[in-house]
């Protein structure tokens, strides 16, 4: 049986609601979605199928170090996403900055933030993306850079278009980027999305839907910043990634 958009619609009312009820009964804010969410349905399939495992005992059984990096492996357009080939790319061009926060809003600095993407015309470059849209010969969609002394972070990139998946009949995903911390405070990559507002996708993606707080999920929306956007250049949208603590950042924990 093939799943329609209105059985998905149904779905994340049906969740919805019990959130809502949960919360005005006293319960806590969810601030992260379960590793299960039924409207997603290949989300079983993204996260070990067994309990984790707290590792006790010898601590050499753990890793002790956190990745090592520095400004030698970031070149001067890592960064830029609309200069990595010899022309120009197709698309709006955009600017994307903000700061990388702990939970008390104080900025984390030298960390590194990848950023990956699909064209303007929503598709990535890699070989699984085989959905009948134009590859784009200029733009391969990877940046990264280093967070400066006060946490900032800033990419020059091309804005993504919707794209479908299989999760249901007529599905699309909202235009969004994926970004990726790595820390010197801790060893697990950190895996988020970056949404662009007034998108009229929002409601029927079951991915952003999981986040069923709706403070939370309008967390992972950026707002557009008239002062970075550049004259006759891009426009500018503003976005901060908060690390932990009551208005963290949705991370993709188990998925």
């Amino acid at each position: 049986m093939t799943l329609t958009q209105s059985d998905i619609d149904s779905e994340l009312a049906h969740i919805r609601d019990a959130y809502d009820k949960a919360r005005a009964e006293g319960a806590p804010a969810a601030d992260h979605p379960p590793r299960d969410f039924p409207p997603y349905r290949s989300s079983v399939l993204r996260h070990p199928e067994q309990p984790l495992v707290a590792v006790r005992g010898d601590p050499e059984t753990v890793e002790l170090h956190t990745p090592v990096f520095g400004h030698t492996d970031i070149t001067a357009i890592d960064n830029d996403l609309t200069a990595q080939h010899q022309g120009e790319p197709l698309g709006e061009r955009i600017t994307v900055s903000g700061r990388l926060l702990d939970s008390r809003g104080r900025p984390v600095r030298g960390q590194l933030i990848e950023l990956w993407q699909a064209n303007a015309s929503g598709r990535y470059a890699h070989l699984r993306d085989q959905h009948p849209a134009p590859l784009d010969p200029n733009f391969t969609g990877v940046g990264r850079t280093l967070t400066g002394d006060d946490g900032s972070y800033r990419f020059t990139t091309i804005k993504p278009g919707a794209y479908p998946w299989r999760n249901h009949e007529n599905a699309w995903r909202p235009a969004h980027l994926h970004f990726s911390v790595f820390g010197s405070a801790f060893t697990q990559r950190l895996v988020t999305q970056m949404y662009f507002p007034g998108d009229p996708l929002f409601g029927y993606d079951p991915i952003l839907q999981s986040v069923t707080d709706p403070s939370a999920r309008q967390r992972l929306v950026a707002a557009y910043d008239h002062a970075l956007s550049q004259p006759e250049w891009s426009l500018g949208y503003h976005w901060d990634i908060v690390l932990d603590g009551p208005s963290a950042t949705w991370i993709e924990e188990g998925r």
